[in-house]
This record gives structure tokens, sequence and C-alpha cells, in this order.
């Protein structure tokens, strides 16, 4: 009887130690295919140059000691539901509080495949047509569209980003908008995302 008693608490443990470790495997499940842990989606879009390539240097005509135009840029997978775009480039490693902003620009119509090279520095530019352009972070001279890279002499590599959203649902925002302001009014909105980073130093 002993002997049988002994055999069945044994049973009883390793059913209950199992049922606690299934559970605790299925609270830490890994995300579902394109998102994070935390729900967002992935960088799911593919952003490209014809002027460089990820994580290569950009060109001194993009730059603010070149022309300083913008560099043309390509985008595919969108994700589905696309309504609009928008781009956001910004610097992490300026020397300031937060990441020093060059471009933004919005209400890229979705069936737009990329930005063409030196689009003008205007509220409302020509092409693509309804898109709008924000401010950058220069306090003055040119302070909406685009404006290249010119870090601080000596201050080593600086890291671009060009990032693309894909968003649910049109945003109603004028021109001359900080990014603060679009990421605020895309919150919710965005479908996924994509990025391109070109480097550059003095």
């Amino acid at each position: 009887m002993r002997s049988t008693f002994h055999i069945v608490s044994a049973v009883m443990l390793v059913l209950i130690l199992g049922l606690a470790f299934g559970s605790g495997c299925q609270a830490q499940s890994a995300p579902a295919p394109g998102q994070t842990a935390q729900g967002a989606q992935d960088m799911s879009i593919e952003v490209t140059s014809k002027a460089f390539q990820n994580n290569q240097p950009i060109p001194k005509k993009y730059s603010g000691e070149g022309t300083d135009v913008s560099p043309p840029l390509e985008w595919s997978g969108l994700p589905a539901g696309t309504q609009e775009l928008a781009l956001i480039c910004d610097d992490p490693d300026a020397p300031t509080p937060e990441p020093w902003v060059h471009w933004v620009i919005y209400k890229i119509p979705a069936e737009a495949k990329g930005l063409p090279e030196a689009v003008p520095p205007e509220p409302r530019p020509a092409a693509p047509a309804g898109a709008l352009q924000g401010k950058n972070s220069w306090p003055s001279g040119r302070t909406i569209g685009y404006r290249g890279p010119m870090p601080p002499p000596g201050h080593g590599t600086h890291h671009y980003h060009f990032t693309v959203y894909a968003l649910s649902a049109k945003l109603d925002l004028a021109p001359d908008a900080e990014k603060r302001e679009l990421l605020g009014r895309m919150e919710g909105k965005i479908l996924g995302k994509g990025r391109l980073t070109g480097l550059f130093q003095r």
C-alpha cells in the first residue's frame, strides 16, 4: 500500500509541474509574425536609394558641403491597406538632446514608389502630388524640407535614418508640421515601416 501511495504521489507531482511549466511557456510565447513583443510592426518595408547603399556613405552632393539636395529614394513591400506614407530623416548622433531632424515629408500618396531627387524645399512640392513637407531642426535659413548632413568637424561618423511609414489612414495635417507633431498624428495608424541608413562625417 505504501508503495502504491508513493507512486500515485509521484505521478501527481509530475502532472502539477507539467501544468505549471506549460503555463509559463504559454505566457512567454513568441510574438506573432511581423510583430515585436510590444505589438509594433517590424521593419517590413524595403527602402533603397540609387545614390548610396544601406549603412554606406552619403555622397557629398546630398550634404551641406555639396548642393544640399535630397537623394532619390525608392521603397517596396508596403503592407495591405496602406492609405498614405510619411518619411522622417534624422540624425541620432547629433550633439543635441534629441535627434537632429533633416527632413519631414508626409501625405505621400500610397501609390508612390519613392521620392525623386531634389524635392524642392517647399511646403507643397509638385511631386509627389499631394505631399506636404514639415520643419527640419535648423532655426533659420531653409527650415522647410530637406537639409543634408553637416555634422561638426571631427565628431566622427553620423548615421542618417531615412524612415518610411505606411499608414492605415490619411492624415489631417497642415504643411510645416514638426517631427513630434507628425509622430503624434501617426500614432495608432502605422501599418509598417522601413529604414535606409546613410553615413557621413567631416
